[in-house]
């Protein structure tokens, strides 16, 4: 017998058990026969054969999960173990081509997977196994991970392709409260080109936004990567993102409504390109001071004040050339209801800043409707000399009024 054995291969696709225990080698097998007729002499018959038997490796290997398995917990590692022999060799290898980290016991024993599995996803395992005989027995399994029981997604602002001014923050709002923030916050990069430093601050276990320590240069490319697939933000509930976008700051436009001169003067990439005559709060609605950053923009909307707790004050169908300036409600935005007078002489608004303007939104030759035109989403309007305290900075994307240290201090990382 011929004691000599090699691997051989199972047939079917990458998803197919293919098992092979010991290879054969064979040799021919000679068959001799001999007859002889009645009333003749002849020397009789017989026959001869001879085979080898397939060695067939003591060595039993078992894998968990096992072959076939179609929902495998993404967050167990995979483990191999053998008895009868010692393991030679485990590849782990993802549905992408990679493969997986994994330890080998020094015993040759076992092997666990050291690397993170992804959720969703198909792998094929293959090892080899010797016995006291330097017998292999090989295994190939396939298997695939189960998707998490709850996740959580993050909505971001701005949107992919979009062009914003230098004050738009990139804020992200997650749907289910986060309490691993550092895990959470080491999974999203915001990178922009030119390279400026950029930090994320929560403002909430369901708030996190980044921002540099000064406005963004005009025409800085940034870009937002969210990679938060399987990234475990509170218990048992993962992330499901794995997504880049970009966008680009485009001109550079700041304006300051002053409500003691009660004008705005816009300022475009370095020099005063307009003052407009405004109103802004009375004396009884004062409008929050500090810089805020317009994060809409409605050519009409509706208002009405029922919405920020003055029940019965104004109801209006069809404000013009609004744009929003905090989350509770404050625009700055046309004004046609008032008289011509007002702007630039009186504070008479519930706590907006507005200009003249016309019904409808037609006459592209007001102040307000030149203001709207000549700005984007995150630009910054300050608001200085109204009477009241500075707005939160959670209230709109208006962090720019949290000085850098105070900004760092909210990282968790």
């Amino acid at each position: 017998m011929d004691d000599t054995t090699t691997s051989g291969k199972g047939k079917g696709g990458p998803w197919a058990r293919r098992t092979v225990v010991a290879g054969l080698v064979a040799t021919p097998v000679a068959l001799v026969a001999g007859c002889s007729s009645s009333g003749s002499s002849g020397k009789g018959s017989g026959s001869d054969s001879g085979s080898t038997a397939a060695a067939v490796s003591k060595a039993a290997i078992t894998t968990t999960p096992a072959n076939g398995s179609k929902s495998a917990v993404f967050t167990q590692p995979v483990k191999v173990a053998v008895s009868n022999g010692t393991l030679s060799s485990v590849t782990l290898t993802g549905s992408d081509g990679k493969q997986v980290a994994g330890q080998l016991a020094a015993d040759k024993l076992s092997w666990t997977s050291t690397g993170k599995l992804s959720s969703g996803t198909g792998y094929t395992l293959a090892a080899v196994g010797t016995d006291s005989d330097q017998v292999q027995a090989t295994k190939n399994v396939s298997f695939s991970t189960g998707a998490p029981a709850k996740t959580f997604i993050g909505y971001f602002t701005p949107d992919n392709g979009t062009t914003v001014g230098v004050g738009m923050p990139v804020s992200i709002n997650f749907n289910k409260a986060v309490t691993d923030r550092a895990a959470v916050q080491k999974a999203i990069t915001v990178t922009a080109s030119p390279a400026v430093e950029i930090v994320g601050h929560w403002f909430s276990s369901t708030r996190l936004d980044f921002r540099p320590e000064n406005y963004w240069a005009a025409g800085t490319k940034v870009t937002l990567t969210l990679a938060l697939k399987d990234v475990e933000g509170s218990s048992g509930v993962y992330g499901t993102q794995a997504k880049s976008v970009s966008f680009t700051v485009g001109r550079s436009q700041t304006s300051v409504a002053d409500l003691s001169a009660k004008t705005l003067t816009v300022t475009r990439d370095g020099k005063v390109t307009q003052t407009y005559p405004i109103t802004g709060g009375s004396s009884a609605h004062t409008t929050w001071a500090g810089k805020m950053v317009i994060s809409e923009k409605f050519l009409q909307t509706r208002m009405n004040s029922t919405t920020v707790g003055l029940v019965g004050e104004y109801d209006i169908s069809d404000v013009p050339h609004a744009q929003r300036l905090t989350t509770s409600g404050t625009f700055i935005h046309g004004n046609y209801w008032a008289g011509t007078s007002v702007f630039g002489s009186q504070n008479t608004s519930h706590g907006c800043v507005a200009m003249h303007d016309t019904k409808g939104a037609s006459d592209s030759s007001t102040p307000a409707a030149k203001f709207y035109n000549s700005s984007i989403t995150g630009d910054v309007v300050e608001v200085v000399n109204s009477g009241d305290k500075t707005v939160d900075p959670a209230n709109g994307l208006n962090g720019w009024n949290m000085d850098w240290a105070t900004w760092k201090a909210g990282s968790a990382v």
